[in-house]
């Protein structure tokens, strides 16, 4: 240890994927699948104008699925919102999939926002991180068995 520095830095491109490899030859020492991702999503547009989307990561054993996709985005414009425009993009994307064999979505919302909104789309709270925001609100994490 009398060598070793503990630097305060940024870590380098190289470095990131110094770690990710060496995430990667872990995972298989412990006979384990390196996985992959694969973005699914949709688009909602008015007039060939974005509106809104649905999308996020569908995680790969190898060639197959997880089972488990992480929603990473829900957005629709302020204009178009409380029309079921993102309730229709979120259920286009479960349906999606389902096809593929994918079983459970999961994603995070804050507590002033969208809670009500997951709920009717089905949707359970599996954990919440209190005092997360500015104003003293939860971060959010819901999942859904498809």
């Amino acid at each position: 240890m009398d060598n070793i520095k503990i630097i305060n830095r940024d870590i380098t491109s190289n470095e990131l994927n110094r770690v990710h490899a060496g995430f990667d030859e872990h995972t298989v020492d412990n006979k384990v699948s390196v996985q992959s991702s694969i973005r699914f999503g949709y688009v909602a547009e008015d007039n060939h104008k974005f509106i809104g989307c649905s999308s996020g990561l569908a995680y790969k054993n190898g060639d197959l699925f997880s089972g488990w996709f992480y929603l990473t985005d829900l957005f629709v414009e302020k204009e178009y919102r409380t029309q079921g425009i993102g309730a229709h993009l979120l259920s286009a994307l479960e349906q999606e999939l389902k096809v593929n064999g994918i079983i459970h979505i999961w994603t995070w919302t804050a507590g002033y926002e969208a809670p009500r909104f997951y709920q009717k789309q089905g949707y359970h709270i599996f954990t919440e991180m209190e005092g997360w925001y500015s104003d003293g609100s939860a971060r959010v994490g819901f999942r859904k068995r498809l």
